[in-house]
């Protein structure tokens, strides 16, 4: 089983918005062997918690105007590392300390690469 056509074309929408927020190491994988709750994990890092929650509002924001409603957001209240669950895909923005703590990549490097548009993974 991969991923839905439908899972990344939200985790393409998801990682547009976010490069557009100067999001850093967007990076998307194909979960869905490995989980059946969800196809996809999006990571993006930030520099700080200011910007965190400019790139939650602008991920938010894009797949509200594709009719992607989020099933769950948490994090929210320290900034440092935000979860939104869209069920299809669940997106991580990540203070890059946690980022480099948690190495979300590591846990994860077996599922395959999505392979993202180039001008979102120039950053």
């Amino acid at each position: 089983m991969t991923a839905t056509d439908h899972a990344i074309e939200l985790v393409t929408t998801a990682a547009r918005a976010g490069g557009e927020k100067k999001g850093e190491q967007i990076v998307a994988f194909d979960v869905s062997e490995q989980l059946a709750i969800t196809d996809a994990f999006l990571i993006i890092s930030a520099s700080n918690e200011r910007q965190v929650g400019a790139i939650v509002d602008a991920v938010e924001d894009a797949l509200r105007e594709v009719g992607a409603k989020p099933i769950r957001r948490e994090g929210q209240r320290d900034g440092r590392w935000v979860l939104l669950d869209y069920g299809d895909i669940v997106v991580h923005v990540q203070h890059e300390e946690e980022r480099a703590f948690y190495a979300l990549e590591r846990l994860w490097r077996d599922c395959p690469a999505i392979t993202l548009p180039e001008d979102v993974t120039r950053s």
